[in-house]
């Protein structure tokens, strides 16, 4: 008995340590995440409050405060929007000599003091008031696009692979199917279950954490639709010409994971390294969120949430073109 448990676990791990795909992997994927993380948050420690300034500030004062980041505003009525919905600590209006603050938030109201504090003491309160956004909140955008990314890549990408695999397409090649449709048919089935399953995960939460929705749901039904498209072409490029399940697993991981670390799924990549928010930009799970959030916190419309459905529809044009190109049967 013992001689047979033995053969049995040297064969096993004579296989895992051969398939160089999985050991490496098994290797290097948690220490790739130590790393991206210790190099997302290395430099200074991100500040504690957040307060914006329309105008030029002075270089003295209050604007000196240690450990608050003064953002410059543009658009003061989307600033005071952020004030209400606690996202802005606290506004100043150089010019105006005016200020808002949120009288529900304990930030703002410490900042006051400090501000009224520091030779301040003409500028007029504006006070607003406004719901508190959650985290649960702000998190939720981040885990409806997580869960379509999901979907999207091993509800087409892996699929395929295995009907490569098992022969399937083979069979398929030979009927009167061509390359296009199997892929336009692979697309849209793909496409209405993720809206589905997105529609009832959305309105069933909202039963019972009534999160914030302050923009249209048309316009946040296509942002989310715009990007399962754009993360179902990619995953048709993975499976183009893939054959092997590990190898696809595999890509699909080193390609999700990063996407579901660096795209702000679970936090603000405000603080993070400069070189990390630029990576994010390349991924299409970021631009996505961004849409989602905007519209959900912010109210945002179609018109705002333009850039991002932009960069969604070209990745996803440059991802389809890519995937007919070097799909094959075999």
């Amino acid at each position: 008995m013992m001689k047979r448990l033995l053969a049995v676990f040297i064969a096993r791990n004579k296989e895992f340590l051969r398939d160089r795909a999985a050991l490496g992997w098994n290797l290097l994927f948690p220490v790739l995440i130590v790393a991206g993380f210790a190099f997302a948050f290395s430099g200074a420690p991100a500040p504690l409050y957040k307060v914006g300034v329309a105008g030029t500030a002075p270089p003295s004062g209050f604007f000196t405060t240690p450990h608050v980041q003064f953002i410059a505003v543009d658009d003061l009525a989307a600033a005071i929007t952020k004030v209400e919905r606690h996202r802005l600590d606290l506004l100043v209006d150089v010019a105006g000599a005016r200020y808002w603050v949120n009288d529900e938030s304990p930030r703002g109201q410490l900042l006051e003091r400090v501000l009224l504090g520091s030779d301040n003491a003409a500028l007029r309160k504006q006070a607003v008031s406004g719901r508190l956004i959650r985290y649960v909140d702000w998190v939720l955008p981040g885990v409806l696009g997580m869960n379509i990314m999901f979907s999207a890549l091993y509800g087409v990408g892996f699929v395929i692979v295995r009907y490569r695999k098992n022969g399937v397409l083979k069979r398929l090649k030979a009927t009167p199917l061509s390359a296009i449709e199997f892929l336009a048919a692979q697309i849209v089935s793909r496409l209405w279950l993720i809206v589905a399953v997105v529609m009832v995960v959305f309105f069933g939460t909202h039963l019972f954490v009534d999160f914030a929705m302050y923009g249209n749901y048309l316009t946040l039904f296509l942002a989310f639709a715009m990007g399962g498209i754009c993360m179902i072409s990619m995953g048709l490029v993975i499976a183009a010409r893939i054959a092997s399940e590990e190898f696809a697993e595999g890509m699909l991981n080193l390609i999700s994971w990063p996407m579901m670390f660096l795209s702000g799924v679970w936090f603000s990549l405000e603080g993070t390294h400069p070189l990390v928010q630029k990576l994010a930009m390349i991924f299409p799970l970021t631009h996505m969120i961004d849409a989602a959030r905007a519209v959900m916190l912010d109210g945002a419309g179609l018109a705002a949430i333009a850039p991002q459905l932009g960069v969604l529809l070209a990745m996803t044009a440059g991802f389809l073109v890519i995937g007919a190109w070097l799909f094959r049967w075999e």
